[in-house]
């Protein structure tokens, strides 16, 4: 079932998609600008980057905390990780406008409804079961699973398929670094993501506008990407329910709904998986979900864009700005025919 909404409807703030405790905090515009002179020489090896491949998580990488460390302090509170080379220097959205202005349909369908009811959401305890075309299968509490990678920060331009856009200071791990953990066998080819099934905790599954449980899905090559994400963080504080806690994922090339949050489970598969919005209405929304300023939605164009506290819009960068990272993975594709 679509939404019948225009984008201009849903985008109307308090002002996006996509709990315990304070953390450090990244307001709007601090530690943007001493990133700067990094990121000027970042872009002189990003295409020496962009030509190592599966080495780019080395080089993406961050000191932080893992193991034991993890365990004996706050892994949000480190002010002392280094930029990365695809952090973008646009201006962060705010905290207050990043939290209350979302697509989570599990708790409904208006943007506040994430917000005003992520309180029924129990992040503890909580487990992420991996399976399926792995060697080391098994089911892994949160906090075991954030222990051991270090957390890094991202800052990443998020695009929604509804016209809108924000830019997200993330704070978590590569997703990379969790499936090469598991050694894949010879026959993954996909990575199938499926969130929390809980009408007491997600009132909204109460309602069948979707087929729930809420199901996305990634090409192993895609999944591997240094830029692919799992976040547990959010502005520098643990990642709030209505954004997807206690952990979700993060692919900035590709528009919001393909980010599932709150994930319980992890499977490699030899067969595309069968996503969620793809089922309700195949015809608008595609596996690959690559954002695309040329290949409007059925219902509105994808060329611009509005940004969250902006005034007017923009134009929408092909990939969401990350064409250079990411556009080798789709060599020879029709992005037409496969949306």
């Amino acid at each position: 079932m679509t939404d019948p909404r225009t984008p201009e409807d849903q985008t109307q703030p308090t002002d996006p998609q996509t709990p315990d405790g304070q953390r450090r905090i990244l307001t709007p515009g601090s530690d943007l600008n001493p990133r700067r002179e990094f990121l000027r020489s970042a872009a002189m090896f990003t295409g020496t980057v962009a030509a190592l491949g599966g080495g780019l998580e080395v080089l993406t990488r961050r000191p932080g905390l893992s193991g034991a460390e993890a365990q004996a302090a706050d892994p949000f509170s480190r002010a002392d990780r280094p930029p990365g080379p695809y952090d973008t220097t646009e201006k962060v959205t705010p905290y207050q406008q990043a939290t209350t202005y979302n697509n989570f349909y599990e708790f409904g369908t208006d943007k506040s409804d994430p917000a005003r009811l992520a309180g029924s959401l129990k992040t503890r305890p909580w487990t992420v079961r991996i399976d399926g075309e792995v060697r080391k299968a098994q089911t892994i509490d949160i906090d075991t699973l954030q222990s051991w990678f270090p957390l890094e920060d991202r800052i990443y331009r998020m695009r929604c398929v509804e016209g809108w856009s924000m830019v997200m200071p993330w704070l978590g791990f590569p997703l990379a670094a969790l499936i090469r953990r598991l050694e894949p066998t010879g026959k993954a080819k996909y990575v199938q993501f499926t969130a929390l099934l809980d009408t007491k905790q997600f009132p909204g599954q109460k309602q069948q506008v979707l087929r729930w449980p809420y199901v996305e899905g990634l090409r192993l090559d895609e999944a591997l990407h240094p830029l692919s994400f799992m976040a547990v963080g959010l502005h520098g504080r643990t990642l709030p329910g209505q954004n997807g806690a206690p952990l979700r994922l993060v692919v900035p090339w590709k528009y919001g709904f393909k980010n599932i949050k709150s994930v319980v489970r992890i499977t490699l598969t030899e067969k595309q998986p069968q996503t969620t919005w793809a089922l309700a209405a195949p015809q608008e929304y595609g596996f690959y979900a690559n954002v695309n300023p040329a290949v409007p939605h059925p219902r509105w164009s994808q060329a611009t864009e509005r940004r969250i506290g902006e005034l007017g819009r923009r134009k929408t960068l092909p990939f969401n700005g990350y064409a250079d990272e990411v556009a080798a993975l789709y060599r020879g594709m029709d992005l037409r025919k496969n949306f």
